[in-house]
């Protein structure tokens, strides 16, 4: 695959009926969230004002990608935290996004700690953008945001069509590792790092290199995998990491 091919693959989206009807993604992703987001999805809770309805799924695919906080998504919605609350859930019910804890091993400590939100269609995210292009994906200021939540929707169909548990996280400790996804299986620990750009860069390994070590501290029964998953070409391990190019993420086992 080119090196920007993932622009194109994102910007349609994994819709199945897209490919298999050889639909236009704009056209079919328009019509997806007007009947079914906006109208299907609002039913369920009763919402009556369908304008604060469609304004609050645009502003959590402004968001995805990020730690969510909801009482700032409800208050740019101009909703209540508790009605922001219930959105998201019915949201996440319906399959639009889904969000993924702080990993700790202390369970209590993860509850608290805000979850990261992720669109769980990448297509579908571009059209609440209001990307109409592939190429208008690649100078979006979102696109990186975008990219890392069609990794982690991909890892998490991966390990769920397995047959495993979700078991998905993504890692910031106080003055220490960042990391975009962490997912357990077993005794196994995945680290890993979401980055678009198509070059290697040593700053993409920074966190993944102190991943190890601080795990193997913490948490030695478990046996860390740092991966980097990026918008290039090349399937290498460099310096003990596991340099995974987006095209190669379906083949990859979590």
């Amino acid at each position: 695959a080119p090196p920007d091919g993932w622009r194109a693959t994102l910007w349609a989206g994994r819709y199945p009926r897209i490919p298999d009807r050889r639909l236009d993604p704009g056209d079919w992703l328009a019509g997806y969230s007007a009947t079914y987001v906006q109208r299907d999805v609002r039913q369920v809770l009763n919402i009556t004002d369908l304008d604060a309805f469609t304004t609050f799924v645009r502003l959590a695919a402004a968001r995805t990608g990020q730690e969510l906080n909801l009482s700032a998504l409800g208050a740019d919605a101009g909703v209540s935290h508790n009605t922001a609350r219930a959105w998201v859930s019915v949201l996440e019910a319906s399959f639009v996004l889904f969000r993924v804890p702080r990993w700790h091993r202390n369970l209590r400590k993860r509850s608290v700690k805000a979850p990261k939100l992720h669109l769980t269609d990448s297509g579908l995210a571009c059209h609440l953008l209001g990307i109409r292009t592939a190429e208008q994906l690649s100078l979006h200021p979102l696109r990186g945001a975008v990219f890392e939540s069609w990794v982690a929707a991909e890892v998490l169909k991966a390990r769920l069509h397995a047959g495993l548990r979700a078991d998905l996280y993504h890692l910031r400790e106080d003055r220490g590792v960042e990391l975009d996804l962490v997912a357990e299986t077993g005794d196994r620990v995945y680290g890993v790092e979401v980055k678009s750009g198509a070059t290697l860069a040593p700053d993409f390994f920074r966190h993944l290199l102190a991943f190890p070590d601080q795990t193997k501290a913490r948490v030695p029964h478990l046996r860390p995998i740092p991966r980097l998953v990026y918008g290039g070409d090349r399937h290498e391990i460099r310096a003990g990491v596991e340099v995974v190019p987006w095209a190669d993420l379906p083949a990859v086992a979590w």
